[in-house]
């Protein structure tokens, strides 16, 4: 079979390769700590479960709009108002099956072929590919730990040319964990204005950010980057519901989000009638199962991240946001691929290289899972640096 030209180059998600490596591993009777996972370790909170219980039972189980019912759309627009000053009607968003479809359905129907679309780096590893999916070309926009991996707005501007379309910014940040300021949002935010350029806010994680710190949507600065700017948001990590599959874009351009319908009602049709459903109760229901997660992830970092500071090689900046450490290799002659391959092989542990996500001298840790597993996977880490 001849393969289309836009799917030779789109490479497997790595994240989702060592988790499947580490399971089979497992099967077999391995002895692995997972370190690999982009999901929460917590079950989806009892309240939200019977709400899509009750919504099979009443027969809830049929189409929906393709762009996701009216009630999940007005409770959307709710969260933004009341969460991020943001002020949206139902026609301005579009359900879709995850944040990830969401960032899919709008790169689709933005990009053309030539089109440039900066990237910060590093990233998600899903936006390159979507990019290049699109026929457009990714611009990577190098970050280092002094600038705790954001990009400066003197940096940006020298990677914008006449073909730059979009820029996509997530934050908080999968993998570095870094939150951008109010004021740094704002210096993009200008850039952008002037410049034309379409920004995609990627805010998955906006319920997981530590000490403390503030949420800012870039959405909010001002009206005219307001006008400029989807957001994209969900259920997935803040409520534990990676497999319902609900994600949300948020525009007020009509012109764009129509588009959006129009792909997905060829596409996908509508997300899940009983995932919509339980997504109604998340969004408006108490945000108390949010808030011990949280307490629970800040835990975890500080302990992990006090290991690895601890570890000869090994060394990382404390994330600000969602639950993952971006770990920097300083052991010489040690790159991320072949570290990650025989951390598992050698010290059962398994973790993400850092290639994926734009850099061979990290890797990243995700300490979504229980305080026991982080201990003794940081113990076999430990023990294995100390060896090479």
């Amino acid at each position: 079979m001849r393969l289309s030209s836009r799917v030779k180059n789109v490479t497997a998600s790595l994240t989702l390769a060592i988790t499947a490596k580490a399971k089979r591993m497992k099967q077999q009777g391995a002895d692995i700590i997972g370190f690999g996972s982009g999901e929460p370790d917590f079950d989806t909170p009892d309240h939200i479960k019977f709400s899509a219980i009750e919504a099979i039972k009443k027969g809830f189980t049929k189409y929906t709009p393709a762009s996701g019912t009216d009630e999940l759309k007005k409770c959307v627009c709710d969260k933004f108002s009341r969460d991020n000053a943001l002020s949206y009607t139902s026609s301005n968003i579009v359900i879709s099956c995850g944040a990830k479809h969401s960032l899919y359905n709008i790169i689709q129907v933005v990009c053309d072929k030539g089109d440039e679309v900066i990237i910060p780096s590093p990233y998600w590893l899903s936006y390159p590919e979507m990019v290049m999916l699109a026929e457009a070309k990714p611009v990577f926009v190098e970050t280092n730990e002094r600038d705790n991996f954001k990009v400066s707005g003197a940096t940006l501007k020298k990677s914008i040319s006449k073909k730059t379309k979009v820029i996509i910014l997530n934050s908080p940040s999968n993998p570095t964990g870094c939150i951008y300021s109010k004021d740094e949002l704002k210096e993009i935010a200008d850039i952008a204005v002037k410049n034309d350029i379409l920004v995609i806010s990627d805010e998955i994680y906006e319920k997981i950010i530590f000490d403390g710190k503030p949420h800012v949507s870039i959405a909010s600065i001002n009206d005219d980057i307001f006008r400029n700017t989807v957001v994209v948001n969900g259920v997935s990590k803040s409520f534990s519901m990676t497999g319902w599959r609900i994600g949300y874009a948020a525009s007020a351009d009509n012109e764009l989000m129509q588009a959006i319908k129009n792909l997905q009602s060829h596409s996908t049709s509508n997300p899940t009638s009983i995932s919509q459903a339980a997504a109604v109760e998340a969004i408006k229901g108490n945000d108390d199962s949010v808030k011990q997660m949280l307490a629970e992830f800040q835990k975890r970092r500080d302990y992990i991240c006090s290991r690895i500071n601890k570890i000869k090689g090994l060394s990382c900046l404390k994330p600000e946001g969602a639950f993952y450490v971006f770990c920097k290799l300083d052991k010489k002659g040690l790159l991320s691929m072949e570290t990650c391959d025989r951390l598992l092989e050698e010290a059962g542990v398994a973790a993400v290289p850092g290639k994926a996500f734009g850099s061979d001298r990290h890797i990243r840790l995700s300490f979504a899972t229980s305080m026991e597993n982080i201990q003794k996977g940081m113990d076999r880490m430990e023990a294995w640096f100390n060896s090479q």
